[in-house]
């Protein structure tokens, strides 16, 4: 089915607004009389959680399976800790907050905290990765909800286990695999993107194995110092034993894939070269890959390149070897006019021009991607996180985040954004919010 209602997830934290994070609930029926406008906004009941990450409580790919409901959404908080149960199943188009589960809970019982990417299990549990422990230092992992009662059940690996930092995971039970990349220590980055923290640990390097039957680590691959391993994804096939993961700082998308032996192996696949700038926070701006998707019939891949401001849109039909079929930028730190010259360039040939849709100047760079079932509508906004947001494109933090929609070409391949589409964040009743993570409520190319 065609995605009629989407949910993004909304923070209010670094704006100096002081209201509470919300759930927008947005239209996208094109013959609505509200298309492409909030719906219904649910604000959490606390203030500065940093809603971020979003995930349904019950597997759903398998669309003949009609036991599996996407009646509950999972709301972990990137700075609070918090997580939130919302149920969507009532009234799709007015969700209601139905359990909250307290910091001092997963403080106590598991040890772990600043809580990131989540994704239910075959078991019908639910597991959340982690990016640090209390205090804010650096401790990969994962906790577990139940799947019905929505009750902590505690960490899923072994203490000994814990990889140093954490973000985000994907998984294949065909393959009794997990893997998981590995994030920032929360407290540094928490102060801001800073050059001096380059070799320091501060960004991850890791992408781990784990056994999924048995929840322990058996491989790591050092893709390299100060890479920055932020989105994994599997193909969706579930028999394919290979996936992705880019890294942010490098501009490095490697392919990890099953050899002998249950044994797996990493290559390079892509490179997006930094460029040469200056009026910028360091003399090289690297691409920042925040976020990988791939379409339910594993024909594309697509990359969000936060900072120089550009969606990419690769073939796979040799996935060891993607082919770039598709560009379009909508913002980034490099437009023409900015505060930032770009003196050497591998690929563009000048700087590109600011985005204008429906009267509204577009800031900030592409975040997180969404893409429709049948792969010919992709989502983006445009807030990574909210104190990096505030260093490098206040003007978004002031004026507020926007969800674009991009038109694919799923013959030939190719981007063109939609200029009759634009849900502002910066007309919200409390004031510009920035907005993240994007779910249909019919399904999408990421549950």
């Amino acid at each position: 089915p065609r995605e009629e209602v989407a949910y993004v997830t909304c923070t209010y934290r670094e704006t100096c607004i002081d209201q509470p994070d919300f759930l927008a609930t947005i239209d996208l029926n094109p013959r609505s009389p509200y298309y492409c406008q909030v719906i219904h906004r649910l604000p959490m009941p606390n203030l500065k959680d940093e809603l971020h990450s979003s995930g349904w409580s019950a597997g759903c790919t398998c669309f003949d399976n009609i036991t599996t409901k996407r009646n509950k959404l999972i709301l972990p908080c990137l700075i609070s800790s918090r997580i939130y149960v919302v149920d969507v199943g009532s009234q799709c188009r007015a969700p209601k907050l139905c359990k909250m589960i307290e910091p001092v809970d997963v403080f106590w019982k598991c040890n772990k905290g600043y809580l990131s990417v989540v994704h239910s299990l075959p078991s019908g549990d639910i597991l959340i990765a982690n990016m640090g422990d209390p205090a804010g230092n650096g401790k990969g992992g994962f906790i577990v909800l139940d799947g019905e009662t929505f009750e902590l059940k505690g960490n899923w690996e072994n203490e000994c286990e814990a990889p140093p930092t954490g973000y985000d995971f994907w998984y294949q039970p065909r393959h009794n695999v997990l893997i998981s990349s590995a994030g920032l220590v929360p407290k540094r980055a928490g102060r801001g993107f800073n050059p001096d923290d380059f070799k320091k640990g501060v960004f991850g390097r890791r992408l781990n194995v784990w056994n999924l039957s048995c929840r322990t680590l058996t491989q790591c691959f050092d893709l390299g110092e100060d890479s920055l391993p932020l989105s994994v994804k599997f193909l969706h096939n579930p028999d394919a034993a290979e996936g992705y993961v880019s890294c942010a700082l490098s501009g490095i998308v490697y392919r990890f894939y099953k050899c002998e032996a249950n044994n797996w192996a990493v290559e390079e696949v892509i490179r997006i070269p930094a460029k040469d700038v200056r009026g910028w926070i360091m003399p090289k701006m690297p691409a920042f890959t925040v976020d990988l998707i791939i379409s339910t019939d594993d024909k594309y891949l697509y990359l969000s390149n936060w900072l120089h401001g550009d969606i990419r849109q690769y073939e796979l039909s040799k996935t060891c070897k993607p082919r770039l079929v598709g560009q379009v930028f909508v913002g980034g730190s490099i437009l023409r006019g900015g505060p930032v010259t770009v003196c050497r360039d591998e690929e563009l040939k000048c700087q590109p021009e600011p985005l204008v849709i429906k009267c509204k100047r577009v800031y900030g760079g592409p975040s997180k991607l969404q893409l429709s079932l049948d792969g010919k509508r992709l989502y983006v906004t445009n807030s990574f996180y909210s104190t990096w947001d505030k260093q490098f494109y206040p003007t978004l933090v002031k004026e507020g985040s926007v969800m674009l929609q991009i038109d694919v070409d799923t013959e030939k391949g190719g981007l063109t954004v939609n200029k009759n589409f634009l849900v502002d964040f910066g007309r919200e009743p409390n004031g510009p919010c920035l907005a993240h993570d994007i779910h249909f409520h019919s399904g999408d190319s990421t549950s």
